[in-house]
Order: C-alpha cells, then structure tokens, then sequence
C-alpha cells in the first residue's frame, strides 16, 4: 500500500443468530431462575418428613376427640343438654373447683421448688452440677405407678413415717398423711419439679453474666441483685413453668387416684367414672371436651408470653 492509499475500513465481527432456549442468555437466566434454592427445597423436606406426623397425630387424636364431642351434644338425646348440666351440677363443679385448687398449690409448689433447684443446675459449682442434674433425671427412669405407690407406703396409718413418729414417741396416733388431698399434693409435686426446672434453667442460663456483674460493681448486695435483677430476666421462665406444670396436673389421673383413695377426686378421674363406672357417657364427654377446651387455652398463653423461655433465651 501506497502513501496515497486509504486504509480498509475494520470489517464488524458477522453477527450471530440467538440461540433457541431464548434471546442471548435469556435462556440460561430462566433456568438458573427455575433452580430450587437451597432454602426452598429444605423447606419441602421439613414438610416431608412433618406431614406423616400430623398425619398420625390427626388420626389418634384429632378424630377420636371429634367422636367425643359427638357424643356430648347427641348422647343421651342430640342438644347442649350436658353442658348446661355441666354448669348446673354441684358434684361436678365441687370436682373443678377441686382440681383448680389443687392445680394451683402444686403449681406453686413445684415452680418455688424447681427454681431453687435449677438455680444450683445452672450457678452451683460442678459438684453441685453434676449432683443436681442426677437427681432431676433420675425420676424419669421411675414409672408414676412405682412412685405413687412408693408415696403411699410412705404416707400410709402404717407407713414409714407415721411408724417412726410413733416408735420415737412424738405422736399417739398416726396422721392421716394418704387419702387426702395433701397426699395428692405431696405426690404431684414431686413429679412434677422436673418438668418446672427445664424451662426455669433455660431462662436462667441466658441471664447475660455483664449485667449480674454492673449491678455488683454498682454496690448492690447478692439478695439485691438477685430479687431486682435475676429473677426478672427469668420471669419468662418462671411465667412457662407454671403453665406447663398447671397443664399436666389438670390431666392428672393415677397419683390423685391412688393417693386419694376416691376422696379427692379430681377432672380427670371423674371423666373415668362417669365413662366406665356409670352409663353417662353423655357428661363424661362433655367434661373432657371442656378439659380439653382450657388446657388449649392454657397452651396458647404458654406460647404467648412464655415464648422466650421454650426457645432458651430471656428477653
């Protein structure tokens, strides 16, 4: 080429034809959309592995609760015949103020007991530690027939304590310690403290150390710190151990049966009574779909304000 020459122009690149899954990576992008995300198909196997769960649960408990509620508005003639009496019947609402009476004693009971015993689970030394969580769990591995049996031969005219009590001279007579609603007391509460000292020790194991340590170097005493600091920060727990502790003494059957001796009868042993020993099948329905009606309100208050504590975090 000459120096008078003008140079070729640059020749453009030949354009190429759009692939057919769409318009340049159109194609690609679509399908990178229509991926499951690791999250979403986690998700799909949680419901995999829950639906058969509900599934049985529905079918053991949800349909034989709607055949009970059947029968409380058709037996012995279609109405809300059995609920009226429900509310109208002395025996049966001397059974509920009973069981509410007793429900709250023990509550109190095991919530106090099982605080002082999740407070060493949780600050006491590893001694203490150890020694503690052996003798919450230990209770598990004993049936409740074994342990209200073992109560009885306790608490009985010819049990152990009133034969020491007599033998040491300190009484005439022997106590009637059995077959009363103290004996009830005695046994519910002491199957029930476990079930108040889990939710008390998770509450308590997320009090944040920092503030513990502010309120010291602010000079406050150990009884200060502990009434205007720890126990709020673990009122949550203190708040779901009741509602779960007050929840399974409503339920209660064997212990008040044995311990009562049929003269503190309470929900759950009426609903047998009336369901087994008498043909009133219409009213022993309609008092379990009552029970059933309050523990879920009781659940549903343990979820809303004892949240924080079922989690394991204070808030």
């Amino acid at each position: 080429m000459t120096a008078f020459e003008r140079p070729e122009p640059a020749r453009a690149p030949p354009l190429t034809p759009p692939r057919k899954g769409g318009e340049g990576n159109s194609g690609t992008l679509a399908s990178e959309r229509r991926r499951p995300t690791p999250r979403a198909a986690s998700k799909w196997i949680g419901v995999c592995f829950v639906a058969p769960l509900l599934a049985f649960l529905t079918v053991v408990y949800v349909v034989p609760f709607l055949g009970v509620a059947e029968w409380s508005v058709t037996l012995p003639k279609p109405g809300l015949g059995q609920y009226e009496r429900l509310a109208a019947d002395p025996l049966v609402l001397s059974v509920f103020v009973r069981t509410f009476r007793i429900c709250s004693i023990v509550t109190a009971l095991s919530v106090a007991a099982g605080y002082a015993i999740a407070y060493v689970w949780v600050r006491g030394t590893p001694m203490q530690r150890r020694l503690t969580e052996l003798c919450i769990l230990i209770p598990f591995l004993i049936s409740v027939l074994t342990r209200a049996f073992g109560w009885l031969a306790l608490l009985s005219n010819r049990g152990l304590v009133n034969t020491w009590l007599q033998a040491s001279g300190l009484i005439d007579s022997p106590l009637q310690l059995a077959y009363n609603e103290f004996g009830v007391i005695l046994g519910m509460t002491h199957m029930l403290i476990p079930f108040a000292a889990f939710p008390l020790a998770s509450a308590m194991r997320s009090v944040d150390e920092r503030v513990l340590l502010a309120a010291r170097g602010l000079g406050a005493s150990r009884l200060r710190i502990f009434w205007s600091v720890f126990l709020p920060m673990t009122a949550s727990g203190v708040i779901g151990a009741a509602l779960i502790v007050f929840v399974f003494t409503l339920g209660f059957f064997v212990t008040p049966a044995i311990l009562g001796g049929g003269r503190s009868i309470m929900v759950a042993e009426l609903v047998w009574l009336r369901m087994f020993q008498s043909p009133d099948w219409g009213l022993g329905a309609a008092v379990s779909v009552m029970l059933v009606v309050i523990v879920g309100v009781l659940m549903a208050a343990l979820f809303r304000f004892a949240r924080p504590a079922l989690l394991g975090g204070a808030r």
